[in-house]
């Protein structure tokens, strides 16, 4: 088992048992009984650790099963539509139909290797009704990676496409760890310092969940929402959905996804968000696309009617638009994206200084840009005239259509899909562009397999709950999507949603990085983090 440790002058208190877990009270109080995580079968050892950072700031370090059996390594191939398949055209995945698996098999096991077809069944969850996803292929079973990666050189040399897999990674209820998740939580009524997001110097850049904390004077941070990574998805590191940081909506969101909202005082609450925006000149105003984003490249989608392929969330597709108008601000970074269409150039008062086209250029000091593209640019080129004023107006409002209030202590970063509702599972991966129409793979890969996680909610108590859960490892699984749900609710959480995960979960504590990355290049650059910061005197 892996042993990290803490910083200096931190005390820490252990409580472990096998299947019945208690909290550190305080002195006079019955502890009351913790459940343990539902994960595996009942019964498993489990640990917890709970450390005191700060007053009303608490880390629990939760080990459950550290004791399992090693499981098989094993290669997953990618399974081609075949000659059996509805569509023998359609492009390798991880889950086809049971003819071309059972193919594909058969073409394996007559070229040597020891190849079995099985069918993947995954449970309901609250707007999905689960069942049979497809068929996979795999190749032997192995108790060390080593070989799985042998035979998957041998794969790739016969002219087939597959990975090396941990069978604990699965996500089957039998299996007995070991999980590794931390747990931050924050008591609004007694912590004095201050809880809320960072993107750092700029959106458009990414920077590591430890150099966040460490330049914003955090003693605790995780990992926060979705972001872009790849240039050709818009600006890498600018949140692919809500974004509010200091009271002010620098990215506007994947239309009705649940978010995080936080105040500084260490409250939050999940909330689904809509946003409305529009540009208002002297004489006429016109509809806001977005907000701190490349023109056009809509990430998760869930933008406007004219999107393509979707007005819906679309999780890790980028939706397309060649008519739109989005503001910028400073927050956005030194200069705006280039490209065709028109850009509206305005000082700290809305006033006009110039119009640029091509757009693309440096943002004023304390000012702003708008930018056109498509039939959107002779639009702005007449709305905007040197010299007089233009108003950009933003609300960020709940699903009911409610403006939420933002003040300068409010941040709000994007999450989905929902994992608790009201004291109760409730994941929404149908809502939130997970369930992906044609393409099984992806909620096999994305929801249904364990892979690091970083969830956040509310408990009962009204506490602000941060949780990792490490995975991707041998002796650390991860978790399913409905997995996280049912640790959430076992923490007691009210309302949860699930935050960027994968290589991007991170916690940090003391500026020691408590999870160990999943990703071979140690610690991943983010979007932004939730820092947990000591009171300012």
């Amino acid at each position: 088992m892996k042993v990290r440790l803490f910083g200096a002058g931190v005390v820490l208190s252990l409580v472990a048992s096998a299947g019945v877990l208690q909290a550190p009270a305080a002195a006079g109080a019955r502890a009351e009984p913790a459940p343990e995580l539902p994960l595996g079968p009942p019964g498993l050892s489990e640990t917890r650790t709970t450390t005191t950072l700060q007053p009303g700031v608490t880390l629990t370090r939760i080990v459950r099963g550290a004791d399992a059996p090693a499981l098989p390594w094993t290669v997953e191939v990618a399974v081609p539509g075949g000659e059996t398949s509805p569509d023998p055209d359609a492009p390798p995945t991880a889950l086809k139909d049971r003819a071309s698996a059972d193919e594909l098999a058969g073409e394996l096991r007559r070229d040597g290797f020891d190849a079995r077809a099985e069918e993947v069944v995954t449970p309901a969850v609250a707007d999905f009704a689960g069942g049979a996803l497809g068929w996979r292929v795999r190749v032997g079973s192995f108790a060390v990676r080593s070989a799985a990666d042998a035979e998957r050189t041998r794969l790739t040399g016969a002219g087939h496409a597959g990975s090396t897999l941990y069978t604990g990674w699965d996500g089957e209820a039998g299996d007995r760890g070991p999980w590794r998740v931390d747990v931050l939580t924050v008591d609004p009524r007694r912590f004095r310092g201050s809880l809320d997001a960072s993107y750092g110097p700029d959106l458009e850049r990414r920077e590591r969940t430890s150099e966040l904390a460490a330049a914003g004077g955090a003693f605790a941070a995780v990992n926060a929402g979705f972001f872009v990574l790849d240039p050709r998805a818009g600006a890498p590191g600018d949140p692919a959905g809500t974004g509010v940081y200091g009271g002010r909506v620098l990215s506007e969101p994947v239309a009705g996804r649940p978010a995080l909202v936080t105040e500084a005082d260490g409250g939050s609450r999940v909330v689904r968000t809509v946003w409305r925006g529009r540009l208002v000149g002297p004489d006429a105003a016109l509809a806001l696309d977005g907000v701190n984003r490349v023109p056009g490249l809509v990430r998760n989608c869930g933008g406007t009617a004219d999107d393509t392929p979707t007005a819906r969330p679309l999780h890790d597709v980028t939706c397309q638009d060649p008519d739109e108008l989005v503001a910028f601000t400073d927050g956005f970074g030194p200069r705006t994206p280039e490209g065709e269409g028109t850009e509206a150039v305005l000082d700290a008062r809305g006033r006009v200084l110039e119009v640029r086209a091509p757009r693309g250029g440096v943002l004023p000091e304390g000012g702003s840009t708008v930018q056109a593209t498509g039939e959107q640019a002779d639009r702005l080129a007449r709305l905007a005239r040197v010299g007089e004023r233009l108003r950009v107006e933003a609300s960020l409002r709940d699903a009911q259509g409610r403006e939420l209030p933002l003040s300068p202590s409010t941040s709000v970063v994007n999450g989905g899909p929902e994992l608790v509702r009201d004291g109760r599972p409730y994941v929404t991966p149908a809502a939130d562009g997970m369930v992906q129409e044609g393409n099984p793979s992806f909620y096999y890969g994305w929801m249904h397999k364990r892979s690091p996680r970083t969830l956040a909610g509310t408990d009962d108590a009204g506490r602000t709950v941060l949780v990792t859960a490490e995975g991707r490892d041998t002796d650390a699984l991860g978790l399913s999507i409905p997995e996280s749900a049912a640790v959430a609710r076992a923490l007691g959480l009210r309302d949860a949603v699930n935050l960027d995960g994968g290589g991007s979960t991170t916690m940090v504590v003391h500026g020691d990085v408590l999870t160990d990355p999943s990703d071979a290049a140690g610690e991943r650059p983010v979007g932004d983090a939730l820092l947990i910061r000591p009171r300012r005197d």
